[in-house]
This record gives C-alpha cells, structure tokens and sequence, in this order.
C-alpha cells in the first residue's frame, strides 16, 4: 500500500491510501452508517424550520449523539452509564419548549428509547388536589398516562409557591418518587422562567441530580419575531404592504424594547397576526372588495393593540 499525499489550502494534508489489486476493500464508516441517522436528520429538519434558537439545536444533536455512541457501546459489550432523559427548560412563555418537547418525544420514538414518544402536557391544576391524598393521585394519574412518552409540565415552579403546607409540595415529592419507581419508562420534562425554576429546584433535595439535562429557550429579538411573522403569514397565503410591515416592525421593536416579563414572544406575534387577520375580514366586509387581491393583503390600518387603539 502506498501513501498519497495532496495539498488543500494553506495548511490542510489529505492522505488518499492507494490499495494494491489483492487488499481487502474495508467497508468505511461513511458505508457502514449510511441511512441510520434518520432520526437526526428527521428532527433537524423540523428544527430548522424554528427560527433561531441556536443553542437549544445543537443540545439536541448533543443528546442524539451521546445515545447513539451509548447504543455502539452497548453492541460492543463496553461499559454504558445509564443517564437520565429528564429535563429542565428554561425560558419565557412562547420561546418554542413545548414544541422542542414534542420533537424529542419523536427523536425517542425512532431511536427506540420511548416506545410511543408522545407528549402528555400538564400544569399545577392537573397534579394538585384539594385534600390530602388527592394530590399523589392525580400525579401518580398523570405519569400512567406518559408512560412510553414525555410528560412535560409547563410553569412547573407554581408548584412550589405554597410553601412547606402547600400540596404542590406533595406533587413533587410523589413526581420523585415516579421518576425512581417508573425508571426508563418515560420522561419528565419541566419548564418555567429561568429565575422561578432555579428557586423550584430548592423544593425538594433529590431535584436537582434527577435532572441532568437543562436547556435554556432565550427570548426571540425584535428581528426574529418579524422572521416568525412572515413566515406565519406565507403559511396562511397573506402579505403585508409596504406600511404595514413598516408598523410591524416598528411595534415588535418596542415591545422587546419593553423587556416585560409577561411577553409572550412567538405567542404574542400569533396572537397578533391573527387579530389583524380579523381586523381585515372586518374591514373587506365595509369595503365590499372581495378580488384576490384583497383577500391576500394587510394593510398597516389592520394591525391594532390589544385595547383596540391603533398603533
């Protein structure tokens, strides 16, 4: 076997080993891994669809990777730490958790991890009770039914609000003691606002060691609101004039400027397009102009604020 040596820019060696007629042809990985990454691309796919969110992109390539190397491993009959799927999600409401939720219930459907993958959405009125005892139930209720999936439990630091005497405290407590008992058979994923979920974590001592995966949703800027904007309004076949997407911007630049803590962000701008969505059907309706053009347009006068005063 000889050894060929080409130059690649400045500083890049590529060495291309030639075999003689009688070697073997070794089967190269890029030959051996063909078409099993599916899942990877599958979900990829989909997050790329999601504007921005960067860092939450590639922790899920992370956590594809680490099982996938761990399934090698355990073909391999070499030693695999077993670690645990739970989560914790950081960020605003409307920053895209629930639907990274979702896809991961997906990704641990087709690698195998999860036998169904689907998602049980759940709150601090789905777990607490009223009366003692009440509340280990409907938690214990809550996880039967994640079981071959993810439960995710949004604003998950409501539970802990009450205090000691409180009965989100015993929905934690028994929601541990799930996650012990029920090992591997489903997954927990709990959300709220980064500074709520770090004094959520205090609640309970054996908290913080269950979940080994954190993952932080930052708050869209003014720019990548507009980006979700636009591409809400192609999904439904609508566009915007020149001064309404001038108003537009305008308006979503204040309010990230606002920095307020209830802002909803992807949520808002939903919520929004389809108010001036509204605003227009009412305004073609006094106009009578039904063309198609008109059907397709948004104009600057539909776009209002919640109270109804124009912007």
């Amino acid at each position: 076997m000889s050894d060929t040596y080409t130059l690649k820019q400045k500083s890049q060696i590529n060495v291309i080993l030639s075999q003689t007629k009688n070697a073997e042809t070794p089967v190269t990985p890029q030959k051996e891994e063909r078409g099993k990454h599916r899942p990877l691309d599958d979900i990829e796919m989909k997050l790329n669809k999601l504007v921005g969110l960067e860092e939450v992109k590639r922790t899920v390539k992370e956590i594809y990777a680490w099982l996938y190397i761990s399934q090698k491993r355990k073909e391999q009959h070499l030693n695999v730490q077993n670690q645990s799927l739970h989560m914790l999600f950081k960020g605003s409401p409307g920053t895209g958790k629930t639907t990274v939720a979702r896809l991961l219930g997906e990704l641990f459907r087709d690698m195998g991890i999860l036998p169904k993958g689907h998602l049980i959405e759940a709150e601090r009125a789905d777990l607490v009770g009223e009366y003692i005892g009440q509340t280990a139930q409907k938690t214990r209720d809550l996880v039967k039914k994640a079981m071959g999936g993810i439960l995710f439990i949004d604003e998950a630091y409501s539970l802990a609000r009450g205090g000691e005497k409180d009965f989100g405290k015993e929905a934690v407590d028994t929601l541990v003691k799930q996650m012990e008992d029920k090992k591997d058979q489903f997954v927990l994923i709990l959300a709220g606002y980064s500074s709520e979920m770090a004094r959520f974590l205090k609640l309970n001592p054996g908290l913080p060691s269950r979940f080994p995966i954190i993952i932080s949703f930052p708050d869209y800027t003014d720019s990548e609101l507009m980006t979700i904007s636009e591409q809400m309004l192609e999904e439904q076949e609508y566009k915007l004039t020149i001064e309404a997407k001038k108003k537009l911007t305008r308006h979503l630049k204040q309010k990230v400027s606002e920095n307020e803590k209830s802002f909803s962000n992807g949520r808002y701008v939903r919520n929004l397009i389809e108010k001036m969505i509204r605003q227009q059907a009412v305004r073609l309706l006094r106009e009578g102009q039904y063309d198609r053009d008109a059907l397709l347009t948004l104009r600057a006068c539909d776009l209002t604020v919640d109270e109804g005063k124009t912007i």
